[in-house]
């Protein structure tokens, strides 16, 4: 767990940053877990990788903003994805139906919300954002 989701991120922005430097500018987008923003029961391992992942993003923020390299994450809530969908029908998550229901926004999340967040922090009108968590996670973690 802490191989993929921590240290691949590492690697993958370790990668990138060289070109980023010699070009004066660049957007680095980490995607970390509301779980590691509240805890979630025998998910330690998982926690502690995404929460590592926020910690690496505010570390490298401000290490590289004066490089014009801004640096967020973020930490979807509930996500309507296949693998949601599998853990549904194994028993391992409740019914994710009900579970929309009792978003504040009464819905899933979609890998098009997460898409879009990315965009923006992406955009030149992210440049003045960095270090920071944007929450796309229909109100469950305000």
């Amino acid at each position: 767990m802490l191989s993929v989701n921590l240290t691949g991120t590492f690697n993958c922005i370790q990668a990138a940053i060289p070109d980023m430097l010699a070009g004066t500018w660049g957007r680095i987008v980490t995607i970390s877990s509301s779980s590691a923003q509240s805890g979630a029961r025998k998910m330690a391992h998982y926690v502690a990788s995404k929460g590592g992942v926020i910690g690496l993003t505010k570390a490298l923020a401000l290490e590289f903003a004066p490089n014009g390299i801004t640096v967020n994450t973020i930490p979807p809530g509930f996500i309507d994805t296949p693998m949601a969908r599998r853990a549904e029908s194994a028993g391992d998550l409740p019914d994710l139906d009900q579970v929309a229901q009792r978003t504040p926004v009464r819905r899933a999340g979609t890998a098009d919300d997460i898409a879009a967040a990315c965009v923006f922090l992406c955009s030149d009108d992210a440049g003045y954002i960095t270090g920071q968590a944007l929450n796309v996670n229909g109100g469950w973690y305000l």
